[in-house]
């Protein structure tokens, strides 16, 4: 299984730089990249419960930036959008801590940034395996067919918890599929377990058992985190849309605490489902005060960078040591990573 392992990093890899020709292709001349002409945002998001769709759905960065043209462009992985921001096709996203902690390693060295965090992985990720398949525990998974979209937080997670469990992930057949391709599989019987985020787990759920939870894992020592990034060729370009998109990231955050009715109606309409159904979601996840932002625990300030750094390095160190990188990033260019520049400003009441 080892060298099955070794020969799907590689053909993962091969399938990645494939990948990167056709984007960077399909991206030369795009607007947003940096030079001072461009007037185009271009935000990669995710279809998970969070206050970035509801910016994206009240339409409040548009709003407040009325000189450029906001295009979103939703994305199913951290992979496939770190993809997008080798090939210089993407501005800003909203995209998973182990991503992030991969892009900012060896061979991609993405130059981008952490400006936010959207939220802190809870119920809203777990591990769950499906009715019928005999499994009762993370151990019952050996030598069985689990998915997860690999190089994402839930891989991460699903790491983990083998790890935790003192299950060999050699021995466990780890397939690659993205959230929808996740829910066909399972629907047909093609795989036993899967590791995955909502509105996807929610649905499996109904037909499966929860082994374990991100939220358990983060008690464990291994958290996970939805996070802001920003090309650092764009902030420099564009000191005016980071502010303006913290503000409105900010105000979700509000809207979610304190009218979670609206929060609810909002990710509702952008998920495709009903008020009560995205509130339930919403509910599983866990989301900071804007203020926390600037915490130590989190982003922190100018001249002191917050632990967020901290979790990055770990991420990574844990990549390392399940062979899915070569090497960790030194922490102090992880510090360097994380952006504080104007951040008390944007959470400030």
């Amino acid at each position: 299984m080892a060298g099955t392992r070794g020969w799907l990093r590689l053909s993962s890899i091969a399938a990645t730089l494939g990948a990167l020709l056709a984007v960077t292709a399909c991206g030369q001349g795009g607007s947003g990249d940096g030079k001072d002409g461009d007037k185009t945002i271009r935000i990669a998001y995710q279809a998970f419960p969070s206050g970035d769709l509801i910016v994206k759905e009240k339409g409040w960065l548009e709003k407040a930036l009325p000189g450029y043209k906001v295009k979103w462009t939703k994305f199913d992985s951290g992979a496939s959008i770190n993809t997008a921001f080798v090939a210089g096709s993407v501005d800003l996203a909203a995209i998973g801590s182990s991503p992030v902690a991969r892009g900012l390693s060896k061979p991609l060295n993405i130059p981008y940034q952490v400006t936010w965090v959207l939220d802190v992985a809870g119920e809203n990720e777990a591990l769950v395996a499906r009715n019928g398949s005999k499994i009762s525990s993370v151990k019952d998974l050996e030598g069985k067919k689990v998915a997860t979209p690999f190089s994402s937080t839930s891989h991460y997670s699903l790491l983990a918890a083998l790890d935790q469990a003192g299950v060999d992930a050699s021995k466990v057949q780890l397939l690659d599929l993205e959230p929808q391709d996740i829910l066909a599989a399972w629907t047909r019987g093609d795989i036993d377990a899967t590791y995955v985020w909502l509105p996807t787990l929610e649905e499996l759920k109904k037909t499966g058992k929860v082994l374990v939870s991100s939220r358990e894992l983060a008690a464990a020592g291994k958290p996970t985190l939805d996070l802001g990034v920003a090309s650092t060729s764009f902030i420099k370009a564009h000191p005016d849309v980071l502010p303006a998109w913290r503000k409105a990231q900010a105000q979700a955050l509000d809207l979610i605490h304190d009218d979670p009715d609206a929060a609810s109606a909002a990710v509702g309409k952008q998920l495709g489902i009903s008020p009560a159904e995205a509130g339930a979601q919403i509910k599983q996840g866990i989301f900071l005060k804007p203020a926390d932002q600037a915490d130590a625990k989190w982003l922190g300030t100018p001249g002191k960078v917050g632990g967020l750094a901290d979790n990055l390095h770990s991420a990574a160190q844990f990549l390392v040591d399940q062979k899915q990188i070569d090497a960790a990033p030194e922490l102090d260019a992880l510090r360097k990573s994380i952006y504080v520049e104007g951040l008390t400003d944007a959470v400030s009441p």
